[in-house]
């Protein structure tokens, strides 16, 4: 239950509206994250191309990289609600139940080799608010493990986009 009153369906920009009808749909509801940038079609179309950008194309990172990721951040940054959404997109991903449940109990557990786990724990350490001490030799390891640049940034962006969007939740209650 959101600490704010949040927009119905009708209570939207059309250009929201658009957007919010074909989930509609299918789902038969709107989620509590989507009515929240709903109040602000800037923020609202900001936060969509990064979801569309970073998530939802096919990039440079495997989705199930990116909702490991998603997975990890969300439970660092103690976001139930994006928890859960991301056990459920990692699942529609064809994801199994034993990789999620691996990922929520640590990177060390996870059935993945150790060039993944070095990035994940790189991706943990940068969401954190010391991130400003990481060194060129953090990126350099990933680089020798054979992560592109291109993959790095991503994978730092995708941990900002969660850094964002788990601050949203949290503060307004959402899914509580």
């Amino acid at each position: 239950m959101s600490y704010i009153d949040l927009p119905e369906f009708e209570d939207m920009s059309p250009k929201i509206q658009d957007k919010a009808r074909p989930i509609l749909e299918k789902t038969g509801s709107l989620g509590e994250i989507f009515k929240l940038l709903a109040i602000d079609e800037k923020i609202y179309f900001a936060t969509d191309a990064m979801v569309q950008g970073y998530l939802l194309d096919e990039t440079y990172l495997s989705y199930d990289v990116k909702e490991a990721i998603a997975l990890l951040i969300s439970q660092e940054n103690s976001c139930k609600m994006c928890v859960g959404v991301h056990k459920n997109i990692a699942k529609m991903l064809g994801v199994s139940e034993e990789k999620i449940e691996a990922v929520l109990n640590g990177i060390d557990t996870m059935p993945v080799d150790q060039k993944e786990k070095d990035l994940l724990h790189f991706c943990v350490r940068a969401s954190k608010k010391d991130n400003y001490k990481m060194q060129q030799e953090d990126l350099e390891k990933l680089f020798q493990l054979g992560w592109s640049k291109n993959e790095v940034i991503e994978a730092v962006a995708i941990v900002g986009y969660f850094n964002y969007i788990n601050t949203l939740s949290n503060v307004f209650g959402l899914g509580e």
